[in-house]
């Protein structure tokens, strides 16, 4: 269950879930393990020496890999974090395959649920033997339904189940008081990823959209509908009125448009006839005087949609979406019949994954952290996290030193700004304490039961904080994550162990190639506290302004002008990159770099640097920046993640960023006619 915590990660995980559909995660995964790096961190061999750095520095960099790298079959995308996510699997497959063939776990111990929840997903032929029985109960809890009056209590009960519904209950921080937890409801409901997949009028998406609507229609034949193809017309109908009612993906950024606290009594008034006090009270919010409609004008108007649906549509609606949200725990045909649409059509995926990399990604989301605990004891060197302290300590140094500099704030601000870097929490490997899971039930054998008691579980547990303290030791992503975050609402910065490896981090290789990897990721996040959302917060998680009116209207000047760079990037002919959707993470990249640069100096202590093959220390921090970078993508997953990915793409971030930064400018030696070259005068300075 998703919590209401403003999450910035390095890398987004949505493109991953497009695979599996109607709001479900997929892990990550893939086939070979990272290679070795060289003593210096980079691996000239995957240089292109045809291209200069001064005209394109990830071409230069990666270019042999790009050319070089296929993509795996069962796969969208490929690049340095998925190939780290890799060896992850590999390690967390051994454990869980140990667990699944250890019958001397004592019953009910984490050892024993992991290895029975695994060996579960792997045996297809009971999958096959129960058919569509395990769904028989809900679907004809839906068939039953009498009047459009009890549908928001069945959709809050089915939130509760895993499938996605038109408003998503979740729990978290109250935004405005961070030491208190409250419930919230998210627009959602949609089986395509996002509103414009619905609402664009070009040859593209409306292919999407036809195709969506053969796989409605080829799944609901599956399932035994009579007319399946007039049930998915209608289907997609109310989800494209439903889509045009949903708010932009910029808008929903904005965390002050998107607080809206409303009154237990003042819901049902909102929703019209369509009671959104009941769908509260049934999503277990009965006790809150208030929650947080995130889109209030989308709320009222689903209530005015659904009172003009005929509610024979709203069966065909729920139906369909119960079966999208259990199709990997269906028979192969309606497992097959997902992917055909989810992997193939919208992410361009020829082959749907092995059976253990999808049990593995299922463990992840029902038992990820006793399944971290193994991993840890296993593979996380304790000496990581000492140096990764001293990383994050010479950030914190960098943006202090940095601060004090910035000469288009006042100084009100400058010092509410160091009051707010200050109080950062950094968390690094693992949780201090970790996740009690003593009251999920893993039966051997029934996969279906062992995925809905796991979503009731973690949605009983986060009903369980209201009303409670905030647990700021929690974790948000599993240690075996390769990925990083900050939360605004904590002022944290987390680093999952499986992230503290090459190319990221390497304990024994040059300091210049770690600060501008992991460190460049550390000053991602850190800057994450700064950014467009992010500065909207203060230092104990608050949603409050702590700007001058004046400083605001500066920061936000440079920050449109960067936005404005990045919109005219065009990876996809036709299609741009969105620089208001993406503009976050462009701020955090520009920051994190330029903070990582100068934290590599402060480590020098006053000395100098050696040149390794061929490039000085300067040079190594931005070949470390540009080597993390290095993906190659399908064309379908490029254009989905243009729509779905706050993230621009990997070439967009290695080359963009640092064109803005002096310090890459001198390290090269860029002249007016090099491809990378951006006039002091025109490069974006910010933090």
């Amino acid at each position: 269950m998703p919590t209401l915590h403003r999450l910035s990660p390095l890398v987004a995980l949505a493109a991953a879930a497009l695979q599996t559909g109607c709001g479900a995660a997929a892990p990550v995964d893939g086939k070979k393990a990272p290679a070795a790096l060289a003593a210096s961190g980079v691996d000239p061999a995957l240089f292109d020496r045809a291209v200069r750095p001064q005209d394109d520095l990830y071409r230069a960099i990666n270019g042999r890999w790009v050319a070089n790298t296929p993509i795996p079959a069962d796969r969208s995308n490929y690049g340095a974090f998925t190939a780290l996510a890799d060896a992850a699997e590999l390690q967390i497959r051994a454990l869980a395959e140990a667990g699944a063939s250890d019958a001397s776990a004592p019953e009910g111990s984490e050892a024993r649920k992991v290895g029975d929840f695994y060996a579960t997903w792997l045996d297809e032929a009971a999958v096959e033997a129960r058919g569509l029985a395990p769904l028989a109960p809900t679907l004809e809890t839906i068939a039953m339904l009498p009047s459009l009056a009890e549908l928001p209590t069945l959709m809050a009960n089915l939130s509760r189940q895993g499938v996605d519904m038109p408003l998503r209950p979740s729990v978290g921080q109250d935004d405005k008081d961070a030491t208190a937890m409250i419930g919230a409801f998210d627009q959602g409901g949609l089986g395509l990823p996002e509103r414009d997949f619905y609402l664009q009028d070009d040859a593209k998406f409306k292919k999407i959209r036809s195709d969506y609507r053969a796989h409605i229609e080829a799944t609901l034949g599956l399932i035994g509908d009579r007319d399946a193809k007039a049930s998915a017309a209608a289907i997609l109908a109310l989800e494209t009125e439903i889509a045009t009612l949903h708010w932009d993906r910029v808008k929903n950024r904005d965390p002050l448009a998107t607080y809206n606290k409303v009154a237990r009594d003042e819901l049902k008034a909102l929703g019209g006839s369509f009671d959104l006090r009941a769908l509260s009270d049934a999503a277990g919010f009965s006790s809150l005087p208030a929650v947080l409609v995130r889109q209030p004008s989308y709320a009222k108007a689903l209530g005015a949609l659904a009172a003009r649906t005929p509610l024979v549509t709203w069966k065909h609606y729920l139906r369909w979406q119960v079966v999208c949200a259990a199709a990997g725990q269906l028979p192969k045909a309606v497992d097959e019949e997902h992917f055909r649409f989810y992997g193939k059509t919208l992410d361009g995926i020829p082959e749907q994954r092995p059976r253990w990399k999808r049990a593995l990604g299922a463990l992840d989301d029902a038992l990820g952290f006793a399944v971290g605990k193994l991993y840890v004891a296993r593979h996380f060197p304790p000496g990581h996290k000492a140096k990764m302290d001293a990383l994050v300590q010479n950030l914190l140094r960098a943006y202090d030193q940095e601060l004090a500099r910035i000469d288009w704030m006042s100084p009100e601000t400058r010092a509410a700004a160091k009051v707010k870097l200050s109080k950062f929490r950094v968390k690094i490997g693992y949780p201090d304490r970790w996740r009690d899971y003593s009251a999920l039930r893993v039966v051997r054998g029934d996969l279906y039961g062992n995925h809905v008691r796991a979503v009731a579980f973690h949605y009983e547990r986060d009903l369980a904080k209201l009303g409670k303290p905030v647990d700021r030791s929690e974790w948000y992503m599993t240690p075996q994550t390769v990925n990083a975050y900050y939360d605004p609402q904590n002022n944290e910065i987390v680093f999952p162990a499986a992230i503290l490896q090459p190319p990221f981090f390497a304990a024994d290789a040059d300091p210049a190639v770690n600060y501008g990897g992991i460190g460049a990721v550390i000053g991602h996040e850190i800057s994450h506290g700064f950014d467009d959302q992010g500065s909207q917060y203060d230092g104990d998680g608050n949603l409050r302004s702590w700007w001058t009116d004046a400083d605001r209207k500066g920061f936000e000047a440079r920050t449109a002008a960067l936005a404005d760079e990045y919109g005219s990037h065009e990876p996809v002919p036709g299609y741009k990159v969105d620089g208001r959707f993406t503009l976050g993470e462009n701020i955090a990249d520009l920051a994190g770099l330029k903070m990582a640069f100068i934290a590599w100096q402060l480590s020098l202590e006053g000395g100098a640097a050696r040149v390794i093959d061929g490039l000085s220390g300067a040079q190594r921090v931005f070949a470390g920046w540009a080597q993390v970078w290095r993906r190659n993508y399908r064309p379908e997953n490029l254009l989905n993640r243009l729509k779905t990915d706050p993230h621009a793409p990997s070439e967009s971030r290695a080359n963009g960023t640092p064109r803005n930064l002096d310090a890459f400018h001198e390290a090269f030696g860029t002249q007016p006619a090099d491809r990378m070259w951006k006039a002091p005068d025109q490069r974006i300075r910010i933090w």
